[in-house]
């Protein structure tokens, strides 16, 4: 399992790079995407990075995926997403930290899995 932080300028960039990361990635999202606040986001971001970012996120998700940090990083570096998507493995010292409040954040509202299987018979 790895913890996904994407930041981006609106909700449907957002939206596009979470259906990017299960359609074309081919990750496996675990639940829903947690929202944090945009200005913690960057924070990570740029610790992260240890750089500094181009652009302040105006919305930013948390998101858990059931392929291991290294996995994710070599699926989402094939793929373009229209939202700056940076993987959290266990390495780094922001993860306790993240991990730790990931349950306590808010769902994303208008998130659906390309992934779920229909109910409806066909």
């Amino acid at each position: 399992m790895s913890l996904i932080l994407i930041r981006a300028e609106n909700q449907a960039k957002l939206l596009n790079s979470l259906a990017d990361i299960e359609r074309h990635a081919g990750l496996k999202i675990n639940g829903s995407p947690r929202i944090i606040k945009n200005k913690l986001a960057d924070e990570y971001a740029k610790s992260i990075m240890k750089d500094k970012l181009r652009s302040k996120s105006k919305i930013a998700v948390l998101v858990s995926v059931k392929e291991d940090a290294t996995l994710s990083i070599l699926r989402i570096r094939k793929i373009h997403p229209p939202a700056h998507v940076v993987v959290i493995s266990e390495e780094y010292d922001q993860w306790e930290a993240v991990r730790k409040i990931f349950n306590t954040l808010p769902s994303l509202k208008g998130y659906y899995s390309s992934k779920k299987k229909s109910t409806t018979p066909q």
